[in-house]
């Protein structure tokens, strides 16, 4: 029985899901490697307040892109390491769905570890409770514009990562070229995250923000689109 692209894509996301939860090795590992990159770079910065709190957003979304390329990376090297991926390949179906499905078992992944990620990097580098305004109370953290920020910037970096994972899996060197070579697609998504992050800690919501924000939507579109159009090509 044929079955629709979308419930193609839902399958292979919910059967990465329920591995991923069984086994926990991939999440354990993507969440010890963001805590080490933040501690590493919190320890770099010193224990002034004035050092660190600039560098929060930078050190938040620098730990995700690197995970998000860990999770792709190991979503397909299971498939291929079982021996699984050709066969996936010749489900009926187009190459697209395949593609979404991982995708999406990679974004619920990355999205998990991001509100696990970004509470604590924001009370490592103290910028929580901020002052906006020196001598007022400090300003409440605006966590819906955050939450916004992250799902929007995990879905690029998701976007992308599973896409060179795609290309990167029948290398040998894989771990090491995957951020290499993902990484110049990831800058425009690291770059608006960094910005609209910095500046609801600062200054809140603000028409920059938004700015940021409609790009980061725009680009994500955009990379989803042509990544899906392309996927059949990167597994030849």
């Amino acid at each position: 029985m044929k079955h629709s692209p979308l419930t193609q894509i839902l399958t292979i996301a919910r059967k990465d899901a329920r591995l991923a939860g069984r086994t926990r090795d991939m999440l354990l590992s993507t969440a010890f490697y963001a805590a080490l990159v933040l501690l590493v770079l919190g320890l770099s910065l010193g224990p002034d307040d004035a050092h660190l709190r600039p560098a929060a957003a930078g050190a938040v979304w620098a730990a995700l892109a690197l995970s998000s390329a860990i999770a792709a990376g190991r979503a397909f090297a299971q498939e291929q390491e079982a021996g699984a991926l050709n066969q996936l390949c010749l489900y009926p179906g187009p190459h697209g769905a395949l593609y979404l499905g991982k995708w999406l078992g990679s974004w619920l992944q990355v999205l998990a570890l991001s509100l696990l990620v970004l509470p604590l990097g924001l009370v490592l580098f103290g910028a929580l409770g901020v002052e906006r305004v020196p001598g007022q109370a400090a300003a409440a953290i605006p966590w819906g514009g955050l939450l916004l920020t992250t799902v929007l910037g995990v879905t690029g970096l998701s976007a992308s990562s599973t896409f060179y994972a795609a290309i990167t899996v029948n290398l040998r060197a894989r771990e090491a070229l995957l951020p290499a070579l993902a990484f110049p697609l990831l800058v425009p998504v690291i770059l608006a995250t960094v910005k609209a992050t910095a500046l609801l800690l600062t200054v809140g919501w603000n028409k920059e923000v938004a700015g940021w924000l409609g790009f980061l939507a725009a680009f994500d579109v955009g990379t989803l689109i042509v990544c899906t159009l392309l996927f059949p090509f990167a597994l030849e």
